[in-house]
């Protein structure tokens, strides 16, 4: 994603120096005409605006603590990575008190999005330092949103986001395996989604998870459950494992023995 990032730099005619751990990534970056460093804090000298997209918290810490000593007077950082809340938290002030003003602004964007300026930036804290970068990041991504000035929000958000993309692509790798076992094929699969889009109904779903009301359901839970059965057995009896299934009914299992049976099904996903 960095490199995107820096290529869409230059097609925008900034001057972009670049560091990479494997430094071979980062030369390749001077056909497009970028200036590769082996050593970061060579690549952030007389930089008025740091970009770092690595791993995690440690790998953040790390590049920063290399970098501090070329880092111009006022330099501001702004940080890509998935991080956790604290982390991010904790460098805003840790940077801030040295002189340096730290953003964190983690993205819903690949490595096509970032070449493309497409996507989703996402930022929250220090409003008058987002506001001196909105036209610099507002031209990277296809929107950038701003969640206030609650520093650690983006991480947050950030997380929440990147859950709901695993949780749903656990889910549809047991939607393929089902589908396998019963003998559809990928063809006939990718039919009934072309025709039928459940994603069009997740705003509604959210509004009813969060509404705190399943008197009035769609799907009353325990009939869920039992095509949750259905889809149990038919897999066992076809020899396929599903690996979120099983934990789904137990979770419906608990709600029902509460009473809720005859209630929306997504009570489910109630806290408690």
């Amino acid at each position: 994603m960095g490199a995107g990032f820096v290529r869409a730099m230059l097609k925008k005619g900034e001057e972009v120096q670049v560091w990479n751990r494997t430094f071979s990534k980062a030369k390749d970056l001077e056909q497009y005409g970028a200036k590769a460093f082996e050593n970061i804090e060579d690549a952030v000298k007389n930089a008025d605006v740091i970009h770092l997209a690595v791993k995690d918290d440690a790998t953040v810490d790390d590049a920063l603590a290399q970098a501090e000593k070329g880092l111009k007077p006022g330099a501001e950082i702004v940080d890509h990575t998935t991080t956790t809340i604290e982390g991010a938290i904790k460098r805003t002030k840790e940077w801030k008190e040295k002189g340096f003003p730290y953003l964190h602004a983690p993205v819903f964007m690949g490595p096509q999005n970032a070449l493309e300026s497409t996507g989703y930036m996402l930022v929250s804290g220090d409003q008058n330092l987002i506001k001196e970068l909105e036209p610099q990041l507002s031209a990277l991504t296809g929107k950038l949103i701003n969640f206030g000035d609650e520093t650690g929000k983006a991480a947050a958000m950030k997380l929440t986001g990147n859950l709901f993309l695993v949780a749903f692509g656990a889910s549809i790798a047991d939607t393929l395996s089902f589908a396998e076992s019963m003998g559809i094929s990928k063809e006939e699969l990718s039919r009934l989604f072309d025709q039928w889009n459940p994603g069009a109904s997740m705003p509604r779903r959210i509004q009813r998870m969060t509404g705190n009301d399943y008197s009035d359901p769609s799907w009353r839970l325990e009939m869920a459950r039992k095509d949750t059965g259905l889809f149990l057995k038919e897999a066992e009896q076809k020899g396929q494992k599903l690996h979120i299934i099983p934990a789904v009914a137990a979770l419906m299992d608990e709600w029902i023995k509460k009473g809720h049976g005859k209630e929306d099904w997504s009570i489910i996903g109630k806290p408690e």
